[in-house]
């Protein structure tokens, strides 16, 4: 499948690094560093613009590397870039450590997942079936 995108940072198009990735590495797109204190968050931009089919959607996803090591993550995870979406795709980053983190223009900072999704027609009734389940949620389907 073919995306249009348009690409006003001075890096290389996002790609898949190997045959089985499901995602691929956004950038920031910076003029000066940004850094973030402790519980911060900031939008950084990829300086990247998409085109979207219909019944397609872009997800924005944190980097495990980012995570692990530094305790910065995409505080909407999975952020959405819907179809109609034309802006610049931005991701909002948090700093989850007790350090302050630097961003860098060309760091790696988000993961770009493009998924086919689903539009769903709501048949409003009085009841639903039953399950073993039933209404059981948070946890209570676990071994205690």
């Amino acid at each position: 499948m073919n995306i249009k995108i348009i690409n006003k940072s001075s890096h290389a198009l996002p790609n898949y690094e190997t045959i089985a990735s499901a995602g691929m590495d956004l950038r920031a797109s910076l003029s000066d560093s940004v850094t973030l204190k402790p519980l911060e968050r900031a939008i950084v931009k990829t300086g990247l613009f998409i085109e979207l089919p219909i019944g397609f959607e872009a997800q924005v996803r944190p980097r495990s590397g980012l995570a692990a090591k530094n305790g910065i993550t995409v505080l909407n995870s999975p952020g959405t870039i819907d179809a109609d979406y034309r802006g610049e795709i931005g991701v909002i980053l948090v700093n989850l450590s007790n350090e302050n983190f630097t961003i860098e223009n060309g760091e790696r900072v988000a993961q770009l997942v493009i998924a086919k999704h689903e539009r769903a027609d709501w048949l409003e009734v009085k009841e639903l079936s039953e399950t073993s389940r039933g209404a059981g949620g948070f946890g209570s389907t676990g071994v205690k």
